[in-house]
């Protein structure tokens, strides 16, 4: 069977990555039901995280699914929370096999649904394409394990690492083709963030512009320690329609705090620090909201505090072949490296040319710290 076996568990893990960014609090998972050989159910987490893939798998294929073998990409919870559990489910449904990519890290589950499962005289295999489900799983994990979602810093440069001319004029470094897999990128994670400065310079929308790429608005979320953001800016115009959510310090201007959210803007107050926000509490605030998954563009500050913070878990570097020269702005400012050992290392996942562009990934060589 292990060659079936492989097939469906790719077809879950398909469909639990068409939900990425729309799931949270709660992870993607992809669930396949197979009888005789056919498949005769299908089902993903659906946006907002309910109902979970398994029932949504189960309903499709209905009394086909008594004798079965379902393929899921993360363990069945076993836990009552604003539905019932899927163990209980998959039992009602009289399957009788289950292959289990990667058990569930949440405390209520890891390794108990399965347990049950096997209990019940349930088929139980764990395991299979685990690597391939722990990616499509890891802002879940880091949300669960670190308590803070899992960060990915998206970067446009020239070759040189610049992002924009003395002036400030940066739009736009890279091509259309980079620009569009970029809002790819916003549409595969819960929430985007920029600085305050980003928003004064480029007064940007921050949204996923790929008709029918994802269901839900993207959430666009500021770290603007004192409100500076325009109350005219398009994210506060447009507050009322898409989550915009502001990370100030505590004590700002109550006038200003009023302001944005009549408009429709979310505060999320957190400690100061001596360059704004402190962005470790920012993160925790951010899981415990539970985002899953943050996409940070920008800008070079930003990104250095980030880096300063050990809270960077992979980068996304575009680079367009220009060269600007040292008078433009760096993508990441200085953030304290005084020696080697200090600054954080990334192993190269992959190197994609798109269009004139190319498009460097990365992944934190080591674990980033958990949140304290």
């Amino acid at each position: 069977m292990i060659g079936d076996d492989l097939a469906h568990m790719r077809a879950a893990l398909a469909l639990a990555r068409r939900g990425l960014g729309t799931t949270w609090p709660n992870p993607s998972v992809g669930c396949v039901i197979v009888r005789d050989g056919r498949v005769v159910g299908r089902g993903t987490t659906a946006p907002g995280g309910r109902p979970h893939a398994e029932p949504v798998a189960l309903a499709m294929a209905g009394e086909l699914a008594k004798g079965a073998t379902v393929y899921v990409t993360l363990e069945p919870c076993c836990h009552w929370g604003r539905s019932p559990p899927c163990t209980e489910a998959l039992l009602a449904a009289g399957i009788s096999r289950i292959v289990v990519a990667a058990t569930d890290p949440d405390p209520r589950v890891n390794g108990q649904g399965l347990t049950k499962l096997r209990d019940a005289g349930i088929e139980v295999e764990i395991g299979l394409l685990e690597a391939e489900a722990l990616e499509t799983l890891i802002g879940f994990n880091h949300h669960i394990t670190l308590g803070r979602p899992m960060v990915t810093l998206k970067l446009a440069s020239t070759l040189d690492g610049r992002i924009a001319t003395h002036d400030g004029e940066s739009q736009w470094i890279t091509d259309t083709p980079a620009r569009r897999l970029a809002h790819a990128m916003r549409g595969r994670h819960d929430a985007v963030m920029v600085g305050v400065g980003t928003v004064l310079a480029d007064n940007p929308e921050l949204t996923c512009r790929i008709p029918g790429f994802r269901p839900t608005p993207v959430v666009r979320i500021v770290a603007d320690s004192h409100l500076r953001t325009p109350l005219t800016s398009r994210l506060l115009t447009t507050a009322a329609e898409i989550p915009t959510w502001f990370l100030l310090r505590e004590g700002t201007n109550l006038a200003r705090e009023e302001a944005f959210a009549e408009i429709g803007a979310t505060l999320i107050k957190i400690p100061g620090s001596s360059v704004g926000v402190d962005l470790t509490a920012a993160m925790t605030a951010l899981s415990a909201a539970g985002l899953t998954r943050v996409l940070v563009e920008g800008g070079g500050q930003l990104a250095a505090a980030l880096l300063r913070a050990d809270l960077v878990d992979r980068v996304a570097w575009f680079h367009a072949p220009s060269i600007m020269g040292g008078d433009g702005w760096p993508a990441v400012q200085a953030f304290g490296t005084k020696t080697l050992d200090q600054m954080p290392r990334f192993r190269r996942d992959c190197i994609t040319p798109i269009g004139n562009d190319m498009l460097s990934e990365f992944t934190r060589q080591r674990p980033c710290s958990p949140v304290s």
